[in-house]
């Protein structure tokens, strides 16, 4: 638990106590494409990802029947195609490795299932994104949250990608193994991580205080704005403390995903 923690408990505190459910919308699984090995290799392997057809080159043909035999999946259709043909299934210049999958998006739980889960722990990390829009930022932070340990990423369900082709291959694979959820009001998603004794650090570059300083442990929070504008107001007055990443002053501010990946492993470095 943080030191502030005496801190915390007056007038000047951000901590609310408020709880409320929150879940996910549903997402369109009428044409989910993932292409690329780390993606389609990480979601045969995964038995919660429900696949329709598998679509590969020669060369690509035998890795691809090898992995469904390993998983025990020999069910799945897998189509011979050529590389023009998996390009025109794909965005322009989509970097395939010669294979494609026709896929459902993953079930993902709630922000209430979360609290349920990490409630009675003594130590999690999640990352919520307000308003990061770009998918491959957004694949590039569940990449380093599979990384270093984290047990979801939160986002809100505007202005925040689906699941996608894009987004994961960006992810390489992560998409797979952490959560990624869609909260239908990030503020109240928010409360109710509070309610689950969670810490909330707010990532802002005007904060009087380092991530490495407020030494946060226990079950934390890391919440990251959108590069132009940052945390909106609500979310910023729902977090806890206001932290920053030290950096010289010859550049501005990092890459939101550049960001999370080393605010995460500044807490994988402390809590480890």
């Amino acid at each position: 638990m943080p030191p502030q923690e005496a801190e915390n408990n007056d007038s000047n505190s951000r901590r609310g106590r408020g709880r409320g459910r929150d879940s996910g919308a549903g997402r369109d699984s009428s044409r989910l494409i993932l292409f690329g090995r780390h993606p389609v290799m990480m979601a045969i392997e995964n038995p919660q990802r429900t696949i329709h057809r598998i679509w590969a080159t020669e060369n690509a043909r035998e890795e691809i029947n090898y992995a469904l035999q390993e998983a025990g999946r020999t069910d799945i259709p897998v189509d011979n195609a050529g590389r023009v043909d998996i390009d025109q299934m794909l965005p322009p210049g989509a970097v395939h490795q010669g294979m494609a999958m026709h896929c459902a998006p993953l079930p993902q739980p709630g922000v209430e299932d979360l609290v349920a889960e990490f409630r009675d722990q003594d130590s999690a990390t999640v990352l919520i994104l307000d308003q990061v829009t770009d998918p491959h930022n957004v694949g590039a932070i569940l990449r380093s949250a599979a990384a270093f340990g984290a047990s979801a990423v939160i986002v809100p369900d505007r202005n925040a990608p689906q699941e996608s082709g894009v987004l994961a291959k960006s992810a390489s694979g992560a998409l797979e193994v952490v959560p990624y959820i869609h909260a239908g009001n990030l503020a109240r998603a928010l409360e109710a991580l509070k309610g689950a004794n969670f810490w909330l650090a707010g990532m802002d570059g005007e904060a009087q205080q380092t991530l490495a300083d407020a030494k946060l442990t226990g079950k934390v929070g890391i919440v990251m704005g959108s590069e132009g504008d940052g945390l909106r107001r609500l979310t910023r007055d729902n977090c806890d403390f206001l932290v920053k990443l030290p950096m010289t002053d010859r550049i501005e501010s990092l890459n939101v995903s550049n960001a999370a990946a080393v605010a995460l492993y500044e807490l994988f470095r402390a809590q480890g």
